[in-house]
């Protein structure tokens, strides 16, 4: 069975900073993306940043410059650091994994980060 667990959040003053990490564990393919969704209180839940196998990188406008995803060469780990933090950053943040060949999805729980004005 496959999990992705996630560390790292809590709670951080506007302008400030968190690195998020995540492990998959249980899965015998390397993802061939690996990213971050946040679902905050009473929204949908929303892409954040997105990395492929080949190292490029995706991000949505609203983190852009202020994020940056990375992941190890090998195995099933991926990181978000977080700069520049706003409150409107204050979410669940749920890390995604993608098998293209299975076309297979999976999340994990989620890390919560709130951030203060």
């Amino acid at each position: 069975q496959v999990r992705l667990v996630e560390s790292g959040g809590g709670l951080v003053e506007s302008g400030g900073s968190l690195r998020l990490s995540c492990a998959a564990s249980g899965s015998i393919y390397r993802f061939d993306a690996m990213g971050w969704y946040r679902q905050a209180p009473g929204k949908e839940r929303e892409f954040i940043a997105r990395i492929r196998s080949g190292g490029n990188t995706d991000y949505a406008d609203s983190v852009k410059g202020r994020f940056t995803v990375s992941r190890a060469k090998t195995g099933n780990s991926v990181s978000l650091q977080m700069n520049g933090l706003k409150p409107d950053d204050t979410a669940v943040y749920i890390c995604h994994g993608f098998v293209a060949g299975y076309n297979r999805h999976y999340y994990g729980n989620g890390t919560l980060v709130t951030v203060s004005v």
